[in-house]
């Protein structure tokens, strides 16, 4: 999948509630290559993920909310992704 503006935001209005939990990735699934430059990483992140807004950890769904005056989902997803590579 290409990942841009439009599909972003449609991703991040998706409904937790009404999502088919079939098509939610458990996120301890998703494996990162910490030796790969950030961009690599983060777009091995997205392509695991299929929606970085709405996805499963163990068996309950989780919807990642934003504030329009906090961080971006690209910082947090840049910072956890560069947080690999010095662990």
């Amino acid at each position: 999948m290409i990942y841009n503006l439009r599909n972003l935001e449609e991703m991040n209005i998706t409904d937790i509630t009404k999502a088919d939990r079939n098509s939610l990735v458990n996120i301890d699934t998703v494996k990162i290559d910490a030796s790969l430059p950030i961009e690599e990483r983060m777009l091995s992140f997205l392509e695991q993920i299929k929606n970085p807004y709405c996805f499963l950890v163990g068996n309950a769904p989780v919807k990642v909310i934003f504030k329009n005056k906090g961080r971006t989902l690209d910082d947090a997803v840049k910072n956890f992704l560069t947080d690999l590579k010095s662990n």
